[in-house]
């Protein structure tokens, strides 16, 4: 009997860690996060969701497909929207409830106030699983806008932070 209640105590303890499993080769995903931003006398305000999906190759790596919509509502005009659709490549590190991640992501963006153009970029970020297959996530994107190969690496200093905070599920 006090055989048993140490075995069941010492799996009682570790269920914690048993808890939250790695995503497996195969297994997906889907996010949705958004942002948003006003000036003082909320003239203007931009409203952006973001979504993805993806699938994990390995352990530690996956691709996927990444699509965020922006909706720009200024003083007298009607509201503007725009959108960027991106293919990407992550590497989580690590195996526990933190996974940071580094990437890669290339696509294109277009809308009613934008040119229409190609855009590409590292991108790093974090997953916290707060449940098994639950997770929040948050990242930054470094993106720049080309129009050809050779237009890349002349505009690669001229790009943007974008940052977004969301939540996800491994399926």
């Amino acid at each position: 009997m006090n055989r048993l209640f140490k075995t069941s105590l010492l799996v009682a303890a570790m269920l914690p860690a048993i808890a939250v499993a790695a995503p497996v080769a195969g297994d997906r995903e889907v996010t949705l996060g958004g942002a948003g931003s006003s000036d003082k006398d909320f003239d203007d305000t931009v409203l952006s969701v973001q979504g993805s999906w993806g699938t994990y190759l390995d352990e530690a790596s996956m691709w996927g497909v990444r699509q965020t919509v922006n909706a720009r509502d200024s003083e007298g005009e009607s509201v503007q929207f725009d959108g960027s659709t991106r293919v990407f490549y992550d590497y989580h590190f690590g195996s526990g409830n933190t996974r940071p991640f580094v990437g890669v992501s290339v696509g294109g963006i277009y809308g009613e106030e934008v040119d229409e153009t190609f855009m590409g970029g590292p991108e790093v970020g974090i997953k916290y699983w707060v449940q098994d297959k639950t997770f929040i996530t948050a990242m930054a994107e470094y993106q720049f806008l080309f129009k050809s190969g050779s237009d890349a690496r002349d505009r690669y200093d001229d790009g943007a932070f974008f940052y977004s905070v969301g939540i996800g599920y491994n399926y």
